[in-house]
C-alpha cells in the first residue's frame, strides 16, 4: 500500500496502466474488434482520462465514501479490507465514468439501455481484473520500484 504522495502517484500510475490495458483487451473482445494496433491506439487517450478521473475526481470521492464504509467495520481494521472496500469503490466508479468514455469514442448513442449494457459488460470484467491482477501486480511493482523512489 502506497504511503507517501509520490507512493500513491506511482501506485496510481500503474493501476491505471494495467487497468486501461486490461480493460481495452476486454471491451475490443466483446465486439469483435480486438487487434494489439486498436489496443495501442485507444490505450494513451483512454490512460490520460482514466488518470485524470482517479487523481482529480473518483479517487477524492471514492476514497471518502470507503473510508466512510471502513468506519463502520469492527477496529482495528485489516489491511485485506482496506484493499478490498477502497479498490472496489474505485472500480465501481471508474466503471461508472470509463463506461461513457468507451460509449462516446465507439460512437455508440447514449442511452439507458446502452449504458446499462456497457456498464454491466464492464463492471463484470473490472472487479475480478482489479482485485486478482491490477492490485496485487501494481503493488508488487511498487514494492520493486521503492528503493528508487
Amino acid at each position: 500500500m502506497p504511503k507517501t504522495k509520490k507512493e500513491s502517484f506511482v501506485f496510481t500510475f500503474l493501476m491505471c496502466s494495467i487497468m486501461v490495458f486490461g480493460m481495452s483487451i476486454w471491451n475490443l473482445v466483446l465486439v469483435g474488434q480486438f487487434s494489439w494496433g486498436h489496443v495501442f491506439a485507444g490505450f494513451l487517450p483512454a490512460f490520460i482520462l482514466a488518470f485524470c478521473l482517479d487523481v482529480f475526481l473518483v479517487g477524492p470521492i471514492a476514497k471518502t465514501i470507503a473510508f466512510r464504509l471502513l468506519h463502520h467495520l469492527p477496529q482495528p481494521v485489516k489491511i485485506w479490507q482496506k484493499i478490498l472496500v477502497i479498490s472496489g469503490t474505485m472500480a465501481l466508479f471508474m466503471v461508472t465514468f470509463m463506461s461513457l468514455y468507451g460509449l462516446w469514442m465507439n460512437g455508440v448513442g447514449l442511452s439507458l439501455a446502452s449504458y446499462a449494457r456497457a456498464f454491466l459488460s464492464n463492471v463484470v470484467m473490472a472487479l475480478p481484473l482489479n482485485f486478482l491482477l491490477a492490485g496485487p501486480l501494481a503493488r508488487l511493482l511498487l514494492e520493486k520500484l521503492l528503493p528508487y523512489l
